[in-house]
């Protein structure tokens, strides 16, 4: 259950235990959101709760699809191949996992969730565990927070409610690989075309299959921003920490391309 929804105040029990002074009390009920989602800028409860994969040997086993699927969309561009070694690597490391979750989404991999449950406050009184150690325990360790993964899951159901051909996929990738947003690229401005090529190609199939409705255009580059603040711990924890045990996937994508 949402802690946020217990009005602590109210709790004898938490009174004895906490002992909150009157002015944090006052500010626990100024700022308690009465509805915990990850929306809410003054609930930080999304952002301690823990989630694992329900069914983690059949998701595992699909997210593993669309990461081959992924290395081998960029294996199959010359004109990645044509910069230097140190330019792919950074792109690979900066772009992998928004161009994972595009993958996500064309591939249609949805799926369900289990939350850890974390020790309540009255187990870590009893067994002398500070309220730091806690949140150690309720580190990535455990898994992702449950607000990164929602995020993730939100956007996922956006880029389905559009519809996206294979087409605006293909594009949409390119223009995720290509992301000239990193500047320690030794040709800067070779990616910087390539996206500016990916783009307009993008929005010249827009403007000829759907009556040149740019509106469609705008809203996926404003999800291609969406997909850059995924955080990628959050994925390899969720996705790949199962299989890879203690290696990092960074280093696996980089062996394998």
């Amino acid at each position: 259950k949402c802690q946020c929804e217990t009005h602590h105040a109210k709790s004898i029990l938490y009174q004895i235990l906490n002992k909150e002074d009157r002015g944090e009390a006052k500010w626990h009920q100024q700022y308690r959101s009465p509805h915990c989602s990850t929306g809410s800028k003054g609930c930080s409860c999304v952002n301690r709760r823990r989630v694992v994969l329900k069914t983690p040997e059949a998701t595992c086993r699909r997210a593993s699809e669309v990461l081959l699927k992924t290395l081998t969309f960029i294996r199959n561009l010359p004109s990645f191949y044509h910069m230097p070694l140190e330019d792919q690597l950074v792109l690979i490391q900066q772009n992998w996992a928004p161009l994972f979750v595009l993958g996500m989404a064309q591939e249609g991999v949805d799926f369900d969730l289990r939350e850890i449950s974390a020790p309540s406050l009255l187990k870590k009184i009893l067994l002398n565990q500070s309220l730091s150690a806690g949140n150690e325990l309720g580190g990535s360790s455990l898994g992702p927070s449950l607000a990164e993964v929602q995020k993730m899951k939100n956007l996922l159901w956006k880029f389905w409610d559009l519809d996206i051909s294979a087409k605006e996929y293909a594009y949409l990738k390119g223009i995720i690989l290509f992301n000239s947003g990193c500047h320690a690229l030794k040709y800067l401005l070779y990616v910087q075309t390539l996206q500016q090529e990916a783009q307009q190609a993008l929005m010249e199939f827009i403007s000829m299959m759907f009556n040149r409705n740019l509106g469609r255009f705008a809203w996926i580059l404003q999800l291609i921003a969406f997909l850059q603040d995924i955080d990628a711990d959050a994925i390899e924890e969720l996705f790949f920490r199962p299989i890879l045990g203690e290696a990092t996937l960074n280093v696996l994508l980089l062996e394998t391309l």
